[in-house]
């Protein structure tokens, strides 16, 4: 077995669709995974063009443009042969010889979960917060999926704000979408650049935090329960004290545990704050004991 028949071999082996293009964007190898995720053979793909169906896997674009590249991945959409939606994480690194000059591209893929799998808050009716989950869930996925692969630990907190559902209700949805912005900056003072928050519901929030434990993940909710109560929110001279409900879940504190699970504990965490009295954290789900601030 010589040199390329060995390389083509361990590729074969790997889990991962594994694609190599050439300069002219021609497909030069496609390994078995690749075939098994997306129906494409890798006889009907060779020395040809990608297919339209395939594009957002493989063709390469600007991070200004498109998904970033680099060895994290990013979560896009392409088709498979059969016409279902096919969600994957993927990494594009350049390829370039002994000078420099670009010789091509590889492509690293594997399955992303479903979307609409993941636990969510309730959107309403507002594109707004429709567009940040779908932010936030392009970033757990490739967070999560870095994690699994040896990356970084992180967490994800779900945030609650207790006021809400009654200043809906007394004041309107426009105040209520005022308070909201209020309290979203407040906490964003307590993030790194690393961390990232978004709306996560109507009247939730989700923050992405790179803490390394569980322990050091509820010392930074708490820090944002801090936060929030410091929001100074009027509306038509009325003064609204606010307080949010925390629930903290840690990447990797199950065993085998999906990003879904994960984000499942979140939401019955912060449900537990909201039981037993709002303004607090509570780092598991069903823990007995809370963090009131």
């Amino acid at each position: 077995m010589d040199r390329t028949e060995l390389l083509e071999a361990a590729l074969d082996s790997l889990p991962d669709g594994i694609a190599l293009l050439g300069a002219d964007g021609s497909v030069c190898f496609w390994n078995r995974a690749a075939e098994a995720m997306t129906g494409y053979g890798g006889a009907e793909l060779l020395a040809r063009p990608v297919p339209e169906p395939l594009q957002p896997l493989l063709v390469e674009e600007s991070p200004r443009e498109g998904r970033p590249h680099g060895v994290r991945g990013a979560l896009t959409h392409a088709r498979h042969k059969l016409g279902h939606d096919l969600p994957a994480i993927v990494r594009t690194l350049v390829l370039r010889d002994g000078l420099g000059e670009r010789i091509g591209s590889v492509a690293l893929f594997h399955p992303a979960e479903s979307l609409d799998a993941l636990p969510r808050g309730e959107t309403g009716d507002g594109e707004f917060v429709q567009a940040s989950q779908e932010d936030l869930e392009e970033r757990l996925q490739t967070e999560f999926e870095d994690f699994t692969r040896g990356g970084s630990s992180f967490g994800v907190l779900w945030i609650g704000v207790d006021q809400a559902p009654d200043l809906r209700k007394t004041h309107g949805a426009l105040a209520c979408e005022a308070m909201l912005q209020k309290v979203e900056r407040a906490l964003g003072q307590g993030l790194r650049p690393s961390d990232e928050v978004g709306r996560w519901g109507a009247e939730e929030f989700l923050v992405i935090s790179h803490e390394r434990t569980a322990e050091m993940l509820a010392a930074h909710a708490q820090a944002l329960v801090g936060l929030a109560r410091t929001a100074d929110f009027r509306w038509w001279g009325d003064r609204v004290s606010l307080t949010v409900s925390i629930g903290a879940a840690q990447a990797g504190s199950g065993r085998g545990e999906t990003l879904a699970q994960l984000l499942e504990r979140a939401r019955e965490a912060m449900s537990f704050s909201i039981h037993a009295g709002g303004n607090r954290v509570t780092p598991t789900p069903g823990s007995e004991k809370c963090l009131p601030l």
